[in-house]
């Protein structure tokens, strides 16, 4: 069976591939799964490069086709910030996703409403030599000032998606994995992964 390897430790990032990528018949891995540990900074100035940079590292440590993501929330009235430092918005050493939703909140708070923002992801799958495959999504929205719901990560509870009425906190894995940005960049990025696997279309398409 063909394998390949998701290039994050992120535990709900790693959800999410692995149900995004179900149909494809191929072999997952984590970097945890096959002992490799990589601290691969990210400075680059777009989600590219940093996307680029995960993928291609995993795929020369690993031998293996490697797919790595870098995503960010840009909200309008914070001129698109927090952005490509989402994971590392809030000044608080040793944050998490909630020190990080308060610090997005407390920024906020003197703005006018709505406060229109969206999720964007880049997917990056390198191939050992070198090689690099991009495909990007989006998922538009707005940032509401009370958290809402107990599924997903990161900005997740605030972040409410007109059509659903629900925050993607409080959306099941399933609804997410239709119309969130990682979702929808991982359908863009399905097909080169088929190509350089050299596995069938899947059916239906």
């Amino acid at each position: 069976m063909p394998k390949l390897l998701i290039a994050t430790e992120n535990h709900g990032k790693v959800k999410e591939f692995q149900v995004l990528l179900a149909s494809l018949g191929v072999e997952l891995f984590t970097p945890k799964m096959l002992g490799i540990s990589l601290n691969v900074v990210e400075d680059g100035s777009t989600y590219a490069e940093n996307a680029g940079k995960k993928a291609r590292a995993h795929a020369i440590a690993s031998g293996l086709i490697s797919l790595a993501d870098d995503s960010g929330l840009e909200v309008d009235a914070l001129g698109g910030a927090p952005g490509l430092y989402s994971a590392r918005y809030s000044p608080k050493a040793g944050a998490t996703d909630a020190d990080r939703r308060a610090y997005l909140l407390e920024n906020l708070r003197d703005k006018p409403r709505p406060w229109l923002a969206h999720f964007h992801a880049t997917i990056a799958i390198a191939v050992p030599a070198g090689e690099l495959f991009f495909a990007d999504g989006n998922c538009y929205g707005e940032i509401l000032p009370t958290e809402r719901g107990d599924n997903g990560f990161g900005y997740d509870p605030l972040f409410f998606i007109p059509q659903k009425e629900r925050t993607m906190a409080e959306l099941s894995m399933d609804e997410k994995n239709q119309l969130s940005h990682r979702a929808l960049a991982v359908k863009n990025a399905i097909s080169i992964v088929e190509k350089l696997l050299i596995l069938p279309p899947q059916a239906g398409k």
